[in-house]
């Protein structure tokens, strides 16, 4: 069962963000619980992700629609996608590691979605709408830190979007079995105690991690 953490911090080379304590907190519970594997890590700013734009994917897809031979830029371009999306693929176990920015993903990570969100690859149209194509056991966890709490079911509670976002295009949309969550809350607010905060993310991750890889 192969894991791969997506890193959408835009500084992850920093220890001190919270998002990157998260990660280290995964890997150490995983290398625990599995010894004798690895875990696969890309860093999104720190890797080139296509986008969709006219000089980009959108040019590409359409030059392919149209039976336009692409130029060497382009052909390279579309490589990177096509690889991505095989990469993604390939793990059964997504780990998606960020914090909350404006209340959404971070832009790569947008970038990242609109490259593995490919129809025929990781979902299908059919005349009832469409239909995810991972379905053999897939499972997601995001890891996220904010520095607001967004689960007081106040008025900030609906503004959280990048759960919302993520959950439906990877349950509704691309047929992932199980979407699972762990917060890292109000790092930024008055009052909190920032220990006990990653003490209850500790303890959220090891009830999630055992859903993560449950048979």
């Amino acid at each position: 069962m192969k894991t791969l953490i997506i890193n959408a911090q835009p500084d992850f080379r920093n220890g001190d963000h919270y998002s990157i304590k998260l990660q280290q907190l995964f890997l150490k519970k995983f290398q625990v619980t599995f010894p004798k594997e690895t875990v696969d890590i890309i860093n999104l700013y720190d890797m080139e992700i296509p986008q969709l734009t006219t000089d980009q994917l959108l040019g590409i897809w359409e030059k392919q629609a149209n039976h336009i031979t692409l130029n060497n830029e382009e052909k390279r371009i579309f490589q990177i996608n096509q690889d991505l999306i095989q990469q993604f693929k390939s793990h059964h176990r997504i780990v998606i590691v960020s914090p909350l920015h404006n209340f959404n993903v971070t832009s790569k990570m947008k970038d990242y979605i609109d490259n593995i969100l490919v129809a025929h690859e990781t979902f299908k149209y059919t005349a009832e709408g469409s239909v995810g194509l991972m379905t053999d056991n897939y499972r997601v966890m995001l890891l996220q830190a904010s520095g607001s709490i967004y689960t007081n079911n106040d008025r900030y509670t609906p503004l959280e979007f990048s759960r919302m976002y993520l959950q439906g295009i990877f349950e509704e949309l691309m047929g992932f079995d199980n979407f699972l969550i762990v917060r890292a809350q109000g790092l930024q607010t008055n009052g909190i105690d920032v220990s006990k905060a990653m003490e209850q993310a500790k303890n959220d991750l090891n009830i999630e991690f055992a859903k993560f890889y449950e048979q």
